[in-house]
């Protein structure tokens, strides 16, 4: 019989997986990528009794290898907060799935729980851009300005190294964070280290988003706008969190920042607009390769030619509702 853990390489993923294995400790195989590998199941073989932990994939778009692994007779508990479609029934699978566009993997973890680490799921709810939801789970602790300030940064961090065309992106695989970061059940003890995962993702973040605020706007109106980045790993690194801090900046706005692939497509980030976090998901599913939940979403490739369409699409959706 084998673990295996499967999970996403942002920050939700990562502090999903840690609040479960510092709860329930256990070695297992890792099963993870860069943010946007989100079909994770399709690396997964199993046999008969071996024990599957899904963390933050959409079992909609992991649907024939979750049946797969069922019908192999493996044990599959499955925690997510994207749209799963239907679910098969199989008394091999329990699930923690709820779509609600204020929850993230984390915090279900964390709900599970029962708070074991909420330290580390404020941080994945920041890192998630899940403001409110993280501040209100740090006023259960009582924490301090600078303790939910710092918790804010290291959700950020961990989510911005997630992104990436290839793990070579990145500068820390997400198998080998989670590693890392397994030594810290409280968070807080990074913060009085000098050279940490923290610092060294601190300095990276702040070189990559001077760059990508220098990047120019493709569309805009007063309902969304998007931003153009150049075919450069800075571009990938930042794509999804310097659409977050934008969104932050204009609340009633929907963003998208799309990232030159290269090869005649753009990898496309959707933020919602904070005050009405709904449609990036029905709006990236219009396209091939686009998915995620109703406050963010994504498109792996988007042809360079399609891009007027998706923003007619993107701007129509938000001037309507």
């Amino acid at each position: 019989m084998s673990n295996i853990d499967v999970f996403n390489g942002d920050a939700d993923g990562i502090v999903a997986l840690l609040q479960l294995r510092w709860s329930n400790p256990k070695q297992s195989t890792l099963v993870t990528g860069v943010k946007r590998d989100i079909q994770l199941l399709k690396k997964v073989s199993v046999e008969a009794f071996d024990n599957v932990c899904v963390l933050d994939i959409s079992a909609e778009r992991n649907s024939d290898d979750l049946i797969r692994i069922l019908d192999a007779g493996a044990q599959v508990f499955y925690v997510d907060h994207h749209r799963c479609g239907d679910l098969p029934h199989s008394p091999n699978l329990v699930t923690r799935i709820d779509p609600d566009p204020y929850q993230c993997t984390s915090t279900l973890v964390d709900q599970y729980l029962n708070g074991a680490y909420r330290s580390w799921a404020i941080a994945a709810a920041f890192g998630d851009n899940l403001t409110e939801t993280a501040i209100k789970l740090a006023d259960s602790l009582a924490l301090s300005e600078k303790q939910t300030h710092f918790l804010k940064e290291l959700g950020i961090l961990l989510n911005y190294n997630g992104y990436g065309r290839e793990v070579s992106d990145l500068h820390y695989h997400p198998a080998q964070l989670f590693e890392r970061l397994r030594a810290y059940p409280d968070p807080f003890e990074l913060m009085a280290l000098q050279d940490s995962v923290f610092t060294k993702l601190q300095s990276a973040y702040q070189q990559d988003m001077a760059q990508a605020k220098s990047s120019p706007i493709a569309y805009q109106s007063d309902s969304a706008v998007i931003i153009s980045l150049a075919d450069a790993p800075f571009s990938r690194r930042v794509s999804g969190v310097y659409g977050n801090e934008l969104a932050n900046q204009n609340p009633d706005r929907a963003h998208g920042v799309v990232t030159d692939n290269g090869d005649r497509t753009y990898t496309v980030s959707v933020r919602a607009p904070i005050n009405r976090r709904g449609g990036a998901d029905e709006i990236c599913s219009q396209f091939p390769s686009g998915g995620g939940r109703a406050a963010a979403a994504g498109i792996n490739q988007l042809p360079h030619d399609e891009l007027e369409h998706f923003w007619q699409v993107l701007n129509s959706y938000y001037q309507t509702h």
